[in-house]
């Protein structure tokens, strides 16, 4: 049975007039809506390189290359190289025979914990907002060489980048193409990432291989094994002529808003 409350309005000629309470009741209110709104510009900064291992942890890569350790900075602007690793390949016993030598692993310092060791890798950020895509490309600046030495040329040394895998803390982003590169010391660019137009934005990493621990050699002082990559190689004919001197090559990554095929 439905129940009703009921108030009297008070008498009339004699007559009691009761109605719903209902009746008598303000509406609902209405509704009403409001707006929320957040709007982005092109990030101009240096953004921070990531771990190749844990991409949501910034970190502080080492430079094995330079006395204090510290790296270049990273290109700022909306479309920037953030980093990319200089490569050592430790020190060697000269040899006649055909040798191909790998790479230490990246070394990195972290803020408030300790660091550690990763694969080698460059990182480059697309925060212009436009999803336009984008290539990044290396060439090896001559070959590997020493002016001070009889024999100046490490005649035929070829570095090779390979096990390329593409990494981000970026979510529902279709991510870039990485290709593993054969560097020419002649100087002809090498593509190494690739974004469509859709594809690439955020932060992304182009990481070789992983990090393995090689013993150290009978008779050796080192008593701990070494961090390397052997993703990240370098191949010298033993018919090369080295001296005993340290041999030198540059690196250069060129990032451009040219995006990529769809070959």
């Amino acid at each position: 049975m439905e129940l009703r409350k009921w108030i009297s309005l008070g008498a009339v000629a004699g007559t009691v007039l009761v109605v719903p309470f209902s009746a008598l009741a303000a509406s609902d209110g209405g509704t009403y809506q409001s707006n929320g709104v957040v709007k982005f510009v092109p990030n101009t900064g240096i953004t921070k390189p990531m771990n190749p291992d844990v991409p949501q942890e910034n970190i502080a890569p080492v430079d094995p290359t330079t006395p204090n350790g510290e790296p270049e900075p990273g290109t700022p602007g909306p479309l920037s190289i953030d980093f990319a690793s200089s490569i050592d390949f430790g020190t060697n016993e000269i040899t006649n025979s055909d040798k191909t030598y790998y790479a230490r692993a990246q070394k990195f310092n972290q803020e408030g914990k300790d660091g550690g060791w990763t694969s080698n890798f460059v990182q480059v950020s697309d925060n212009r907002g436009t999803n336009a895509g984008w290539t990044l490309t290396v060439k090896q600046e001559g070959q590997f060489s020493n002016a001070d030495a009889q024999n100046k040329e490490l005649v035929g040394a070829q570095i090779k980048l390979a096990e390329s895998q593409a990494v981000s803390n970026a979510e529902g982003m279709e991510p870039p193409d990485v290709k593993d590169v054969v560097l020419d010391p002649a100087g002809a660019e090498s593509l190494v990432m690739s974004a469509q137009v859709g594809k690439g934005a955020g932060s992304w990493i182009d990481k070789w291989g992983s990090v393995t621990d090689e013993p150290a050699a009978e008779g050796s002082d080192v008593t701990e094994p070494t961090k390397v990559n052997k993703a990240v190689s370098l191949f010298i004919p033993g018919k090369s002529a080295k001296d005993a001197v340290q041999y030198k090559t540059k690196l250069t990554w060129k990032l451009s808003d040219v995006p990529g095929s769809n070959e």
